[in-house]
């Protein structure tokens, strides 16, 4: 029961961060359809910006859930946790994110590269780059695609992710951002 109370403080407390984060960048609400002819250098600087943030703070959060449920012993790993968070962050229209496997033998087939994008990410990530971006379109509108890699930062990883050590790449967060 208590366990159960706390992870769903953790999760609460993680949305709210989340929240605050966003509101504290200025972003306010989504723009719904503003007519641009192409992102300026500005637009696509606050772009990079927000994907920084974005990405420490998933980063932060997964250690954190990680270093503290996995010792507990729990089932449910980090990446269960940050799905979810990446999924609702989408239903509010702020972003997308996806968690992307670089190791060729996922933890869940679901996490492949798909898109043209995700496959050039893992080559990068492979490539020894800690991030890279392009920037591109969704639905008429500019958008920034990054991605950072996934190493394994503790040992605790190797909990979903045996055969692996400490600073090997397990994957890639890709994220695509409104350019506004």
């Amino acid at each position: 029961m208590i366990a159960s109370l706390c992870r769903r403080g953790l999760v609460v407390a993680a949305f709210a961060g989340l929240a605050a984060g966003a509101m504290v960048l200025g972003r306010g609400v989504p723009a719904s359809g503003a007519d641009r002819t192409g992102p300026d250098k500005e637009a696509v600087g606050r772009a990079r910006a927000t994907v920084q943030m974005l990405d420490d703070l998933y980063k932060g959060y997964v250690v954190h859930i990680t270093d503290t449920y996995v010792r507990a012993r729990e089932i449910t790993p980090a990446a269960s946790v940050t799905k979810k968070v990446f999924k609702h962050m989408e239903e509010k229209g702020w972003h997308t994110g996806r968690l992307v496997d670089a190791t060729g033998e996922p933890v869940n087939r679901a996490n492949l590269a798909k898109t043209d994008f995700e496959k050039r990410a893992v080559e990068k990530m492979k490539e020894g780059k800690d991030y890279f971006d392009e920037v591109g379109e969704k639905d008429g509108k500019p958008v920034l695609r990054a991605a950072t890699r996934v190493p394994v930062v503790m040992k605790a990883c190797i909990a979903c992710h045996p055969g692996k050590k400490e600073g090997d790449l397990l994957g890639t967060i890709v994220y695509e951002v409104p350019i506004r």
